[in-house]
């Protein structure tokens, strides 16, 4: 079974989403079994990458929110955070593009590091004071930190290009899913599951997604169900073709 999740590291619900599935996952009988793969949202996509504000007067532009209101929104993310076991600074950080860090967790998909990257980015961008935008260094840093070739690293974020196709594409595929924010959990392509829910909703969704698998049925010659057929191999070796 797959779980696509889309996301993005600017996104502090995201930070806190995260956790509450894998909590889910972690008790899930057959967690063995689902492969989690992490898609790209960018919450500002366009923002230039020399573009960076502090939260909070980027909350209070973008949402039309009074100072003191993005201050207690973050206090009270702060807490949520700290309820999952994670660090959250409630004041200093700032904002930028991701647009880069997408493109570097897709490099990390293909070498098999994304859910070790993803979680090294959120914890740098909301609980370390280094920022993790607009400084290429620091992403490489974090990329080898996750297990990338710093080489690898540095070339991607040298071409513009590098993985931008992949980003736009999960992009273009979370709008058809109906997608407008993030985090965005789709289960099998069965079942949607929107926002930061609690782990009993993720445990909910596993169990249900899981529960409603359809069972392969095989197609014979004439167009009926069920086993038997043309000849094939298995473990006991290969059928010997009939003579007529």
């Amino acid at each position: 079974m797959r779980v696509e999740i889309w996301s993005d590291i600017a996104c502090p619900w995201c930070y806190v989403g995260k956790a509450r599935f894998e909590k889910a996952l972690a008790a899930f009988p057959h967690r063995d079994a689902v492969e989690v793969v992490h898609r790209s949202f960018e919450l500002d996509p366009g923002r230039a990458k020399d573009d960076i504000q502090p939260v909070i007067p980027m909350l209070t532009e973008k949402y039309g929110m009074s100072e003191a209101q993005a201050r207690a929104g973050e206090e009270n993310l702060g807490t949520q955070a700290a309820a999952e076991g994670l660090e959250y600074r409630t004041g200093g950080r700032d904002h930028g593009s991701t647009f880069d860090m997408h493109r570097l967790l897709h490099l990390a998909r293909e070498r098999g590091r994304q859910d070790e990257l993803l979680q090294i980015l959120y914890t740098a961008n909301f609980a370390e004071e280094r920022s993790v935008f607009g400084d290429d260094e620091r992403l490489v840093e974090l990329a080898v930190s996750a297990g990338l070739d710093e080489d690898d690293a540095r070339t991607v974020l040298a071409d513009p290009a590098a993985y931008a196709d992949e980003v736009r594409a999960d992009e273009r595929e979370a709008a058809g899913l109906g997608a407008n924010g993030v985090p965005f959990f789709v289960l099998d392509r069965r079942y949607g599951v929107s926002g930061a829910q609690p782990a009993e909703v993720f445990t909910q969704a596993l169990e249900q997604a899981w529960a409603s698998r359809s069972p392969l049925e095989l197609i014979q010659q004439d167009g009926r169900g069920g086993q038997g057929g043309a000849e094939a191999c298995g473990p006991d070796g290969c059928a010997v073709p009939h003579q007529h």
